[in-house]
C-alpha cells in the first residue's frame, strides 16, 4: 500500500521550502528519513532525482521522486488521507491555490529581495511586501488560521512568514509586519509558532542569523541574483 513504502526527504536545514514540507509530514504522522544536502555542494543522489531544477525539497516515496514543495505539499495530502490539508469543496481549493502562490511570489520574493538589496531598492521591495501582506491580512481577519480553526495547507505554505520573516527582519534592520497595522496576521503568526507541531520542528534561530547575515551580505551586491536562493 502507498502508505507503507519508505518514505524519505532531501533538504537543507534552513530551507522555508523543505521546513513546509516536514512540517506536513510531521502533522500527518508520517515516518520518513531526513537527508542532509548542501546546496552548494550538491551531491549525485540530488542531481540524480532532480535532475530538472537540481534543488531541495525533493521527496522520496518509494522508488518515486517528487520535487517542488507545493507539489509536494499535495502528493503528501493526497497520499496520505488523515488529517487534510486541503479544503473539500473544489473553490475553497481553487482560492487556497491562489493565495498560495500570491503569498509565494508577492511577499516572500519581496522580502528576501529587501533583506538582499540597498538603498532604493530595498525600500521599494520593503514597500510591495507590505501592499501583499496587507492582502493577507483581510484573509486572516477574524479566523484563527487560513484553514478556520487547524492548520491548513495555506498555513503550511505560508508558514514561513511566522518565524523566517522576523529573522530576515533582524538581519536587514527593516520592519515588515507591524502588529498594529497587521494584527491579524501577528495573531496568526504566533498562533502557528505555538503548535506543538511546529514549534518542535523549526531550525535554530541563533544560528538563522548567522546564516542569513552571511548570505545576505554576499547577494547584496548582486541583488538581482536573490531569486530562488536562501
Amino acid at each position: 500500500m502507498a502508505n507503507t513504502e519508505q518514505v524519505k526527504l532531501l533538504g537543507f536545514w534552513v530551507s522555508p521550502f523543505v521546513r513546509r514540507v516536514e512540517w506536513a509530514l510531521k502533522l500527518k504522522g508520517v515516518d520518513y528519513e531526513y537527508i542532509e544536502e548542501d546546496i552548494f555542494n550538491k551531491t549525485s543522489l540530488l542531481m540524480e532525482l532532480n535532475p530538472v531544477h537540481k534543488k531541495v525539497p525533493v521527496l522520496v516515496h518509494g522508488q518515486k521522486a517528487i520535487a517542488e514543495s507545493f507539489v509536494i505539499l499535495e502528493f503528501i495530502d493526497e497520499t496520505w488521507k488523515q488529517c487534510p490539508l486541503m479544503p473539500q469543496d473544489p473553490y475553497e481549493r481553487a482560492m487556497t491555490r491562489f493565495w498560495t502562490k500570491f503569498a509565494e511570489e508577492k511577499i516572500f520574493y519581496a522580502a528576501w529581495n529587501a533583506l538582499c538589496s540597498l538603498g532604493e531598492e530595498k525600500e521599494k521591495a520593503i514597500k510591495l511586501t507590505v501592499e501583499a501582506i496587507e492582502k493577507i491580512e483581510e484573509e486572516l481577519k477574524g479566523k484563527q488560521f487560513f484553514g478556520g480553526e487547524s492548520i491548513g495547507y495555506l498555513d503550511i505554505a505560508i508558514g514561513w512568514m511566522s518565524y523566517w520573516l522576523p529573522v530576515w527582519e533582524e538581519v536587514g534592520s527593516m520592519k515588515i509586519v507591524d502588529p498594529l497595522q497587521f494584527p491579524a496576521t501577528n495573531s496568526w503568526m504566533n498562533k502557528f509558532l505555538k503548535h506543538p507541531m511546529i514549534k518542535e520542528n523549526l531550525p535554530p534561530r541563533d544560528e538563522m542569523i548567522i546564516y542569513f547575515q552571511n548570505r545576505s551580505k554576499e547577494l547584496a551586491s548582486k541583488p538581482h541574483e536573490w531569486f530562488r536562493t536562501p
